[in-house]
């Protein structure tokens, strides 16, 4: 289940935010909002997408800046939610 939330929030996330023809490569560990891929706006977009693909409510005060930086973090944070 791991592999495949990893590859749905990673497939998300290059589909969404980087350039189609970027030379840029994204794993689990990359720093997502601290390296400006994803920005506060766009981090909203992540919170919903999550939220409507596993039917969960992710409570704002949940959703930081820290627990949405990579897709290690994502992951830790939706464990919280018995996603994982």
């Amino acid at each position: 289940m791991t592999e495949d939330l990893k590859k749905a929030i990673i497939d998300y996330v290059k589909k969404e935010y980087l350039e189609e023809d970027t030379q840029d490569d994204i794993n689990e560990s990359t720093p997502l909002i601290s390296s400006g891929i994803v920005d506060s706006f766009s981090m909203v977009s992540l919170k919903t997408f999550l939220e409507k693909k596993f039917n969960i409510k992710i409570p704002d005060d949940k959703a930081t800046p820290e627990a949405f930086d990579t897709v290690n973090n994502i992951i830790n944070l939706l464990k919280e939610f018995k996603v994982v």
